[in-house]
């Protein structure tokens, strides 16, 4: 079973775009200076950490990149198996995205603030998160939707200027009309971040965010199957 396409994706996409920007406004807000989804600002974090500037925390972003990267080779050979026996391997992904995410905040239940954790729970809840968004990574590209990468915009943000009245780049998508599935990415991850910081910011509990998160991924998981089977009937 493929993955739905057309609106369907794209809302699909959109969705896990909004609780990424959750999960990455819990980790560098409640768990201190650093990012699960947004390895491309750790990567930058462990270079400063390394260099002894900005008070980064070098252990907590190896953690995350370590744990990126496993979940990353979990995701590819998981999904690549599913796929070559036929199997719906894109909601089995988002399954398991959702119980890594639940075992996350699992290991963040305290009453306190996050940051208040012992470090090794601490350390669980990074690595629990970066796991399941490096398996996102992979299912976001095996899926290809354009512009929907669900965890980095940088090239949204560049085509969606590029590709305006404003670039008229035509290799960029010029005269496409394809600046509303861009500035729906771009706007998704904003407003996750936006979320997840208000969330925290009325006191709400890192916990309960992550849990969230991982409602919300489930959720869609289960729509997935039958977006498909529509997609099918009606050969979108």
């Amino acid at each position: 079973m493929e993955p739905p396409g057309g609106i369907a994706l794209t809302l699909i996409m959109v969705c896990l775009t909004v609780v990424t920007g959750m999960l990455d406004a819990v980790s560098f807000l409640a768990l201190g200076q650093v990012f699960t989804a947004t390895q491309t600002g750790n990567l930058l974090f462990l270079g400063f950490g390394i260099a002894g500037q900005g008070g980064v925390p070098v252990a907590a972003t190896v953690v995350s990149i370590g744990a990126f990267v496993l979940g990353a080779a979990l995701g590819a050979r998981v999904e690549s198996g599913l796929a070559r026996l036929r199997r719906p391997w894109f909601p089995v992904a988002l399954i398991t995205e959702a119980v890594m995410l639940a075992a996350a905040a699992a290991a963040a239940w305290q009453s306190g603030p996050a940051r208040g954790l012992p470090p090794g729970r601490r350390y669980a809840v990074i690595g629990l998160m970066a796991m399941a968004m490096g398996m996102r990574n992979v299912t976001a590209m095996r899926v290809s939707a354009p512009d929907l990468t669900t965890t980095v915009e940088t090239r949204a943000m560049t085509a969606l200027v590029s590709g305006s009245p404003v670039g008229r780049d035509k290799r960029l998508g010029y005269g496409r009309h394809l600046a509303g599935r861009r500035l729906a990415s771009v706007g998704a991850m904003f407003a996750g971040g936006l979320l997840g910081a208000g969330l925290l910011g009325i006191g709400t509990s890192p916990m309960l965010v992550i849990a969230l998160v991982a409602a919300t991924v489930a959720a869609t998981a289960f729509l997935v199957p039958g977006l498909a089977r529509r997609r099918t009937a009606t050969g979108d």
